[in-house]
This record gives structure tokens, C-alpha cells and sequence, in this order.
């Protein structure tokens, strides 16, 4: 009996003690869940952020870079999302036309330093500049030749979209700007592609928000650093319709500009002749008369122009078999 009684003293003891435990876990379990829950719901950008990660990994696979081996922040992670596989890129520099001049001299400024770095070691008049701006009316072929750059240079390449930068949260704007240029240290030789560079960073006022003037001043601050930094191999290359609205301070980070100019009367017929090249042409079709009647059109324009034309010769066949449908069903009821 003393036995049996000392028995289930020691049982009620175990079970006071192991009741209290249990209920301690499920709180801490369901507190988890909840703050969880909370947290998500207060930050919905949280299931974008997620994805961006999963994108980034198979970004980085993709290109032969294992994530794994190199360590990387989960803001760096957000950034690495918009890697660009140099290979993908469907654009080279056949498919611009008018732009030769242009193209020889990104060439020489922008794609040979990445190609040769053994010609620029040993003199600072020769280090490739760390900025390039593209500047010109829109539809001129900017960001076409920021893509053809990407597949000619051969090296890693961040498509940077301003809303990337942008956070609901104080403060994380700074850090995704920071993680831009570490993540481009970690991936070098980079080029960091911003177009419409004058939405990001447009001349400074008083009347700027506080954390965009924060996240303006931590990107131009790390610029400098990798100004400053001879063995970086990166290089910021940027464009805009609007060089006057882009800041005095970033205009002397980018001493190499190029302006893309209006196709004149020779390169809109190159332009026209590249966008119908695979088409089917009627025979009195002449390419030398719609260059003539385009001035003033961009690239862009150009190319809406010839698809506009297409459209209208689909919409008038089908018209016109509409109109011998109609004729037939007449002519069968008449008779």
C-alpha cells in the first residue's frame, strides 16, 4: 500500500510538472504563429520577397553561380533577382540600325574594358569610367543598346528597377541601396543598368521626402567608394529622356555620355529596312519613300508605323472576305 501510494504521489508530481510545460509550448507555438500572421499582414510585401528568392536562386543557377557558395543577405538576394543572363539577351547590335557611331564608341568606352582589362592596368588615364549615361528623345534605342552592351561585354549584368530600392520601412531603403553595390563587388565585373535614371535620382531640393534624400545620398556615397576602388571592375550605365532633370552630382559620376539622337533620312531607312526584313512585301512597296515621309519619327515610331500599316491590310482582307460572304448568301437567295 505505502508502495503503491508513494507511486501515485510521484505521478502527480510528474504531471504537475509536465502539464505546465505543455501548456508553456503550446503558447510559444501559438504565440509564433500569430505574431507570425501579424507580421505578414502588416508587411504584404513579405510573399514578394519570398519569390524574389526563389528567383534569385535559379538567376543565379542559371548563370553558373551557386548560391550556396556565395553568401549573400537577404536584401542582396532581393537585388540578385535582377540579374540578367547575358546569353538570354535576344538583342545585338544588327538589330539597331543608325546608330554605327554611336555603337563604335560604346564599344571602345564601355564593352573593351570588360573584354581587355589587361590594357587598362598601370595608368589612371586609362581606367574605364565608372558611369555611362545614354541620353535622347524616347524610342531612340536606349535601353536596346543597354541590352546589346549586356550580350557584347559578356559579364554580369543588374537590370535595376527604381521600385526595387523603395520600402514602406524606415531605413530599408539605405540598406537595399548598399546591397546594390556589395552585391556587384561579390559578382564583378557588373554593369548596373538604371533606366530612367532621372526618376531616381533627380536634382536634389528642399521640397524631397526625407528617406528618398537618405537613399539618394547612401547611392552617390558608395559611387564615390567605387570611384575610389581601382580593383572594382563595375560599372553604373544609365539612361534618360530628360538630361536636365538628372542631378548635377550624378551628371559627374557619368563623364561618359552619349547622346541618341533622331534617325536621320539614312538611318531611318536602315531602321525601316531592319524592321521588315523577315516581312512580306507588295511589289510597289519602296522603303526609300517612307523614310522620306517619316522625318521627325523615332525608332519606336517607325517600327508602330509599319506595324499599324500590317494591321490595316489584315483588317481590309478580312473586310473583304466578309463582303464576298454577304455577296454569296445575296446571290443564293436570289435565286
Amino acid at each position: 500500500m505505502a508502495f503503491q501510494s508513494l507511486l501515485g504521489k510521484e505521478k502527480t508530481i510528474g504531471n504537475s510538472i509536465i502539464r505546465p510545460l505543455v501548456e508553456i509550448a503550446l503558447g510559444c507555438t501559438l504565440a509564433y504563429v500569430v505574431g507570425k500572421w501579424v507580421y505578414e499582414l502588416a508587411d504584404p510585401t513579405q510573399r514578394a520577397k519570398r519569390e524574389a528568392k526563389e528567383m534569385a536562386k535559379n538567376i543565379l543557377k542559371n548563370i553558373g553561380l551557386d548560391s550556396s557558395n556565395i553568401k549573400l543577405s537577404d536584401y542582396e538576394m532581393s537585388i540578385a533577382s535582377h540579374l540578367v543572363d547575358p546569353k538570354s539577351v535576344n538583342v545585338s547590335w544588327e538589330d539597331i540600325g543608325g546608330l554605327d557611331d554611336v555603337i563604335n564608341e560604346i564599344l571602345e568606352t564601355v564593352v573593351l574594358p570588360f573584354r581587355r582589362q589587361d590594357l587598362f592596368v598601370g595608368s589612371n588615364l586609362l581606367k574605364p569610367p565608372r558611369g555611362v549615361l545614354l541620353y535622347g528623345n524616347p524610342g531612340c534605342g536606349k535601353t536596346m543598346i543597354a541590352k546589346a552592351t549586356a550580350r557584347a561585354a559578356g559579364c554580369h549584368f543588374i537590370n535595376l528597377q527604381i521600385s526595387t530600392l523603395t520600402d514602406k520601412w524606415y531605413g530599408e531603403s539605405q540598406k537595399l541601396a548598399a546591397a546594390v553595390f556589395s552585391l556587384a563587388y561579390k559578382l564583378q565585373p557588373v554593369i548596373i543598368f538604371v533606366d530612367e535614371i532621372d526618376s531616381f535620382l533627380r536634382a536634389r531640393s528642399s521640397n524631397d521626402h526625407e528617406a528618398t534624400a537618405m537613399m539618394k545620398a547612401q547611392f552617390m556615397s558608395l559611387w564615390d567608394g567605387l570611384c575610389s576602388d581601382e580593383s572594382a571592375n563595375i560599372m553604373i550605365l544609365g539612361a534618360t529622356n530628360r538630361l536636365a532633370d538628372v542631378d548635377a552630382a550624378i551628371l559627374r559620376r557619368m563623364p561618359a555620355r552619349f547622346h541618341i539622337p533622331l534617325p536621320d533620312l539614312a538611318c531611318r531607312r536602315q531602321i525601316i529596312g531592319k524592321i521588315l526584313k523577315d516581312e512580306k512585301l507588295a511589289d510597289d512597296v519602296v522603303l526609300d519613300n517612307i523614310a522620306q515621309c517619316s522625318e521627325g519619327l523615332s525608332g519606336s515610331d517607325l517600327r508602330e508605323v509599319c506595324r499599324y500599316a500590317a494591321a490595316c491590310r489584315v483588317r481590309d482582307y478580312v473586310n473583304q472576305q466578309e463582303n464576298n460572304q454577304s455577296d454569296n448568301i445575296l446571290q443564293r437567295t436570289k435565286y
